[in-house]
């Protein structure tokens, strides 16, 4: 058994829930250190208990450890009920954001009488937000090789490649240190720069044009996020300008990061800081998101967010720029909170705005 399995049977005690149907797949993952695929996890106060098919049972029971691997038998929903009756579970709890409705109601025709199904929001990911020494030293790794990746980003981008082939290259460069994607990257260049979640296109990198590269990596189950915006050629004022708000706000976000902080506030000061230089109304998504198991998880760091942060949470601060038509501009770090600051994971990454065609930089 897991220590995060053992963190939620305690919750399941504190909230009055005799088990936990768990679906969504990042979430299993966290509970058992073990991707899983088509499978689901019924987690109860008499043990763990993994419920798969035919074709994942030797794999599972080959990986999994404390934990009871069940093959289905007839279909997954009679053999969920099937399960809480024997555990003798009268209030079963099910995450009401991964759970369909289709599903919920095949489980509701099979539960016997006297077994209450009750939706839970976030239960697991409440417990994913504070990350243990193990899951920070396995984002660390993936931030390792996603800043190698940026580095070889400075030899490759080149006026004439396309944004396709600059993406190719660098995913090929972390495909070859035994890790994955975390995500689509993201190179875009010129116009398509303001797009915060521009596709992939064959247009090429032209002189005088900013690109930006954001990229991520997924290794041993955790993942990093990280985002430069370069510039090809004579750096206009303007942009240079731009370009240094986007970075101080960045800044002074961070400065203020640390345990207990309320999180709408950092939030608030990069947004602040933009919005003094008339760049605000420019900056349309949120600070930040957490980073773990998924690229995007809690907490979020928003206007909207009144929780406060603790210590052990790893996310993004990523301000940015986008003038619609023109250029956009992001730069994204990754930051560990804790108790008086935080540390910034990705900070031996350089983010100064400098000119990537010059043979010398």
């Amino acid at each position: 058994m897991t220590h995060q399995i053992k963190l939620l049977q305690n919750k399941l005690k504190q909230d009055n829930l005799d088990g936990l149907l768990v679906t969504k797949d990042a979430n299993i993952a966290y509970l058992t250190d073990y991707d899983s695929r088509d499978s689901w996890l019924l987690i109860s106060k008499r043990g763990s208990f993994f419920i798969t098919d035919f074709r994942y049972i030797a794999e599972a029971r080959n990986n999994l450890t404390g934990i009871d691997v069940i093959k289905i038998d007839g279909s997954i929903f009679g053999t969920v009920a099937r399960l809480a009756k024997n555990l003798g579970i009268r209030k079963l709890g099910f995450d009401s954001k991964s759970l369909s409705y289709a599903e919920f109601k095949s489980i509701k025709i099979e539960l016997v009488s006297g077994i209450d199904f009750i939706s839970t929001f976030d239960f697991v990911e409440t417990l994913r937000e504070k990350k243990s020494q193990e899951e920070i030293s396995r984002i660390k790794k993936a931030i390792k090789i996603n800043m190698d990746v940026l580095r070889l980003a400075k030899s490759i981008v080149r006026p004439g490649l396309t944004e396709r082939e600059v993406a190719l290259r660098l995913e090929y460069f972390i495909k070859s240190k035994d890790a994955d994607l975390a995500f689509d990257t993201i190179v875009a260049s010129g116009p398509n720069s303001a797009m915060p979640h521009a596709p992939l296109t064959n247009r090429k990198l032209r002189t005088n044009e900013p690109v930006l590269i954001d990229i991520g990596v997924a290794f041993q189950g955790y993942r990093s996020d990280l985002t430069r915006t370069c510039f090809l050629g004579t750096i206009p004022v303007s942009f240079k300008r731009i370009y240094e708000s986007v970075l101080a706000s960045q800044e002074a976000a961070i400065k203020n990061i640390s345990a207990g902080k309320q999180i709408c506030d950092i939030d608030r000061i990069a947004r602040n800081f933009l919005n003094e230089r008339k760049l605000g109304k420019f900056f349309g998504h949120s600070l930040g998101h957490g980073v773990g198991r998924e690229t995007h998880e809690n907490p979020s760091i928003s206007s909207r967010n009144r929780e406060r942060l603790s210590s052990n949470m790893v996310f993004t601060v990523e301000p940015a720029v986008y003038l619609n038509g023109k250029f956009g501009i992001r730069i994204e770090d990754m930051v560990l909170v804790k108790k008086n600051k935080c540390e910034v994971l990705s900070g031996a990454l350089d983010k100064s705005i400098k000119n990537w065609t010059n043979p010398s930089y």
